[in-house]
């Protein structure tokens, strides 16, 4: 899909419902024992062959979990659930599954797939790429409208320090605190493309993108245009890929149902005559350093006025104007969720764990929580329970 024009792409942007949600969740494999990383995805994807909801990431550690296109946060979260939990059902006797941004204590490399849709990346990368032991959540939703796509997703490039503040888990790394709240994005950018994403004007300018990107050798499809947040051509989605990958359930719900949230927030306005004009680049970027340093704890500055205040609250004044999108959208218990992030993200709970069990105790943490249902609302289980 490399050969993609302004037609194309607007055809396949003004496709998908409005605002459904699809998820891929990548999911960490512990050895039983040491609770390191075991490289055996190969071995627990062949016991699950044929089921398309699990695939191959690079580090030979991991497994991508996928959902369909939903139409709400419950549905996606009880399809993630169902995910989870078939996924730790083929891991048994092999490793097990956790879900957070960066290993506590693994060494800064790792063996790689051998997949040959990873064959450009361990060939062009080397060292690099065997850094790339990490995890993310990444969020789809759809505008629905491809002439509002695009003023949505440069909006949305101005939130994406405040999900990367609630979602901030990656406190520690090869064995030690790292004196940030996600060490995550940190290691992602050792390659090109990571980061904060470029404002894109129009269709046209980002058919020429992905046209340059293809000569040089170096966005060879569309999915090698990374950044933290891309509108995704194989699903006519915008696609939020900062969060670090949550450690419960409900951490997730809540995360997703911001990125719902926001993406239905700035189309309305778009829709109501909004200017919704791109905020400049290095603005954003200086709150994603203070989203990766402090997390919820730290300080974020207004993008006009440069006026600094608490990243808790300027994501619970974002939470309450996002609340009656929430109603409407049915997913107010999940923005509950959220609020409650910004009390207490997974850093500062990898904090307290780490301090009472150690580093391993950790480790051992995170793989007890995969399957914890707790917090979650009743509808959620029962939906679960059904599947």
């Amino acid at each position: 899909m490399t050969d993609l024009s302004a037609e194309r792409l607007e055809a396949i942007f003004d496709s998908p419902a409005p605002l459904t949600v699809g998820l891929e969740e990548e999911v960490m494999l512990l050895d039983p024992t040491s609770l390191d990383l075991a490289p055996r995805a190969e071995e627990v994807l062949a016991r699950v062959a044929g089921d398309r909801r699990f695939k191959a990431e690079l580090p030979a550690s991991q497994v991508e979990i996928l959902t369909d296109p939903t139409d709400s946060v419950e549905a996606a979260i009880r399809a993630l659930a169902g995910g989870r939990r078939d996924l730790a059902e083929a891991a048994l006797g092999l490793a097990r599954p956790a879900t957070v941004g960066v290993h506590p204590f693994a060494a800064a490399e790792g063996k790689l797939s051998s997949s040959e849709r990873y064959g450009l990346v361990r060939a062009e990368y080397g060292r690099i790429a065997r850094c790339q032991l990490v995890a993310s959540l990444q969020v789809h939703v759809a505008v629905g409208a491809a002439e509002q796509t695009l003023p949505v997703y440069n909006a949305l490039r101005s939130y994406l320090p405040e999900i990367a503040a609630l979602a901030a888990n990656a406190a520690f790394y090869r064995g030690g605190d790292t004196e940030l709240a996600s060490v995550r994005p940190k290691i992602a950018e050792l390659l090109p493309r990571q980061g904060m994403p470029p404002a894109i004007e129009n269709w046209e300018r980002f058919a020429e993108e992905l046209r340059w990107g293809a000569a040089a050798g170096v966005v060879i499809e569309p999915r090698h245009w990374w950044w933290e947040l891309r509108p995704h051509p194989g699903f006519g989605t915008l696609e939020v890929r900062v969060p670090d990958a949550q450690t419960t359930l409900a951490d997730a719900a809540g995360i997703v149902a911001v990125v719902q949230a926001l993406v239905a927030s700035l189309s309305e306005r778009h829709r109501n005559g909004d200017r919704l004009d791109p905020a400049q680049t290095w603005r954003i970027d200086q709150n994603r350093w203070s989203a990766a340093r402090s997390g919820v704890d730290g300080q974020m500055a207004d993008l006009e006025t440069g006026e600094l205040e608490p990243t808790r609250d300027r994501l619970r004044r974002l939470l309450d104007e996002l609340e009656p999108v929430g109603r409407r959208l049915g997913s107010s218990p999940f923005l509950a969720r959220a609020s409650r992030l910004a009390s207490s993200n997974g850093a500062i709970r990898q904090r307290e764990v780490a301090r009472r069990e150690g580093v391993k105790g950790l480790a051992a943490w995170l793989a007890d929580h995969f399957l914890d249902h707790e917090e979650l609302p009743e509808s959620v289980l029962r939906l679960d329970d059904e599947g």
